[in-house]
C-alpha cells in the first residue's frame, strides 16, 4: 500500500480497478463463447444444407409466382367469355 494516499482513495482506487478488470474478462468471455457457438453451429448445419434451404426457397416462390400468374389468366379469361356472351345476348 502507498502511505502518502488516504486509506479510502487507495480503496476506491483498487475497487475501481477491479470493476474495470472483470468488466474486460467479461467481454472477453463474451466473445469465446460466441466464437465457439458459431463453430458449433456449422458443425451441426453445414453450408450445404443450408444452400439446399435457399433453394427450396426459391422454388417455393417460383410456384407461388406461377400460380398467382396461372389465377390471373384465368381471371382474364373468366372475364373475356363474359364479354363474348354479353355482345352476343345484345344482337
Amino acid at each position: 500500500m502507498d502511505d502518502d494516499k488516504p486509506v479510502l482513495d487507495q480503496v476506491t482506487d483498487a475497487i475501481g480497478t477491479a470493476a474495470t478488470a472483470t468488466a474486460d474478462t467479461a467481454k472477453t468471455v463474451v466473445k469465446k463463447v460466441r466464437k465457439a457457438a458459431r463453430k458449433a453451429v456449422k458443425k451441426v448445419m453445414p453450408k450445404k444444407a443450408a444452400k439446399k434451404g435457399k433453394k427450396a426457397k426459391k422454388a417455393a416462390k417460383k410456384t407461388a409466382r406461377k400460380a398467382k400468374k396461372d389465377r390471373k389468366v384465368a381471371k382474364k379469361a373468366a372475364k373475356k367469355s363474359k364479354k363474348g356472351k354479353a355482345k352476343k345476348s345484345r344482337r
